[in-house]
Parts: C-alpha cells; structure tokens; sequence
C-alpha cells in the first residue's frame, strides 16, 4: 500500500498545475491525468469492495503477462473506457476532494478479502494484489506524463 499512497502524495502536489498543458507530450492537461488517474483508482476499490470474492478465478492473460513482463504501460497504444475518462476540466477543489476519496480507499484495501476483484477491460479478472500491481503501474504511468508535460513546456 505505501508505493500507492506514496503515489497519490505525487498525485496531489500537482493539483496547482491542472491547467498545465503541453500539446507535444499530451492532447490532455495535467488536471486530464489527475481526474482520470483518481477517477481509476476510486472507480476499481468501489468495484473491489462489492465484489463476491468467492467468484473470482484466476484466468491466463497474455496481455496482462506481457505487461507484467514489461512493467510498463505503453505510451498513446490504448483509449481510457469512457467511464473512467473526465467529461469536463475538474477544478482545484473537485480534484482535492477526489484525492481525498483516494486515500480513504487506499486505506480501506487493507481490510478487503485477497480474492476481491474487479473485471479490467484488457487484463480480465484482478485479485487484490494484481490490482494493487495495476494501480501501481497505472498512476505511475499518468505521473510519467504530467511530469513531461512539466518539464516539457
């Protein structure tokens, strides 16, 4: 857990640059990546809290392998679903309060059964400890980026 939340903490030290744009690293803004970023976090542990931990079977995936292998998301290969891509710009304070949301969830995987899961649209079903991999390379994937749009423009 403290690999996330060490994350999240990078997360929300850049809340004051969400209007941050640079067209040659990313179509979308450093306040895109924190919505959608916290957005994905929010919207799996909600999943995984109402999951049927009984339900859950491990399946073979290559592209979850692959990516497991690589340890790495790549670059501009793959569209957000839509549910979990920001509609409008998110102020300050609608990106502090998700934040905050974020660190709660955090804090309640702790007391999730290991075998409760969410259903990710390329990697199939992830028990906790894959998705905690995922939220992991995830956000840190989105982190990449704001920090190119920074250093960048």
């Amino acid at each position: 857990m403290t690999t996330l939340i060490q994350l999240i903490h990078q997360l929300e030290n850049q809340i004051d640059n969400h209007e941050k744009l640079n067209l040659t690293v990313s179509e979308s803004s450093i306040g895109w990546h924190l919505d959608h970023s916290l957005m994905v976090i929010n919207g799996i542990i909600i999943q995984l809290k109402n999951s049927n931990p009984e339900q859950y079977k491990w399946r073979f995936n290559l592209k979850r392998g692959y990516i497991k292998t690589i340890n790495k998301i790549p670059r501009g290969k793959v569209k957000a679903p839509k549910v979990v891509q920001p509609k409008e710009i998110a102020s300050k304070e609608i990106l502090t309060t998700k934040l905050e949301a974020s660190k709660i969830n955090i804090i309640e995987l702790e007391n999730l059964p290991t075998n409760s899961y969410f259903n990710h649209p390329y990697f199939g079903d992830l028990n906790l400890k894959n998705t905690l991999w995922f939220l992991k390379l995830h956000t840190y994937h989105h982190l990449k980026i704001i920090n190119d749009i920074n250093n960048n423009g």
